[in-house]
């Protein structure tokens, strides 16, 4: 396993200034925005792409500090039902696969995507409940005619480009928030659709990450650390879906935390160890959204902790059978 970061968290700093801190940190690999709600601070696909000087310079800096690219991420909702919307973040997210196939990169990192519930809606419809009966008509609609058709068509592009691996973050508010979502898009897609596990997303709605990690053995292309605090006292009363703003620490279900502030070192061994288990030996990708931490803090607070928790090598033979 490699120690990453994902570059929104330094989207203050020039490129070159960011490579040379995490070199300094010690992290072997980055995760570049390129669109999307990560931005593209670092990598603008279409400055990269209109010179080939380009694209070696920028190979040459991340050779110059010891850093390779882990990923290229563009998260975004290119089924969204305004087509102005959609299109911009499917335009984006072409653009980042051009700009992975210029760098060598064979992973792309996004969300799924939510459509609206026919072809009139105005905003994404994300159904979580079986009833009233409408919600299963509405989910048909969604997968079969929206979501299936898109990826399988993005799908072939990427192909064509040279990308491996789509890494789809499980998120709620979009169709692939769960590994069983996950799964039923890869099964209509193909292998090229995995899972970008990210623990944060996990914890707050019930699901063991090593559990889940189990049950996603050889379809897991990517990894996002970040830590999610559940408020006991708050989560009692009023469960965990909540819409308040995540600024209202003290009252909200739930926070993203950094590593190690939402649960512990065992816990965080556990999912470590639980992907190595099952194969995965990528990078392991900090994503710093810690209201309660500057970015710089909780960005090296995690480095620290993961420092300790990550298995680099390979175990080799078992001397003791």
């Amino acid at each position: 396993m490699k120690l990453g970061v994902m570059n929104p968290v330094l989207a203050g700093m020039k490129f070159e200034d960011s490579l040379a801190y995490l070199n300094r940190l010690g992290v072997q690999a980055i995760e570049i925005g390129a669109g999307g709600y990560p931005g593209n601070a670092h990598l603008k696909p279409e400055e990269l792409l209109s010179d080939p000087k380009n694209v070696e310079e920028y190979k040459a800096l991340l050779k110059k500090y010891d850093i390779e690219i882990c990923a290229i991420s563009c998260h975004g909702n290119p089924l969204h039902p305004n087509k102005e919307t959609a299109e911009n973040f499917d335009r984006q997210f072409r653009n980042a696969i051009l700009a992975a196939e210029a760098l060598g990169v064979e992973t792309v990192v996004g969300f799924s995507g939510c459509p609206g519930d026919c072809d009139n809606s105005i905003y994404p419809n994300w159904v979580v409940c079986p009833w009233p009966e409408d919600n299963l008509r509405i989910l048909d609609w969604q997968w079969n005619e929206k979501v299936i058709p898109y990826w399988k068509k993005t799908a072939e592009f990427a192909k064509e480009h040279g990308i491996k691996k789509i890494a789809f973050e499980m998120h709620p508010s979009f169709v692939v928030y769960n590994p069983e979502s996950l799964l039923r898009l890869r099964d209509a897609v193909g292998d090229i659709i995995g899972a970008n596990v990210d623990p944060s997303h996990l914890f707050w709605q019930g699901i063991d990450p090593s559990a889940a990690i189990t049950a996603l053995k050889g379809a897991i292309y990517h990894f996002h650390a970040k830590d999610t605090f559940i408020d006991r006292r708050n989560t009692e009363v009023n469960g965990v879906l909540d819409t308040k703003s995540y600024g209202e620490i003290s009252r909200r279900a739930w926070v993203f935390r950094t590593v190690g502030y939402g649960h512990d070192k065992l816990e965080w061994n556990r999912i470590i160890s639980a992907l190595r288990t099952v194969g995965y030996d990528g990078a392991i990708s900090i994503e710093h959204e810690d209201s309660l931490m500057s970015t710089r803090e909780g960005l090296e607070k995690a480095v620290s902790f993961l420092k300790d928790v990550l298995i680099y090598e390979n175990p080799g033979k078992a001397y003791w059978f």
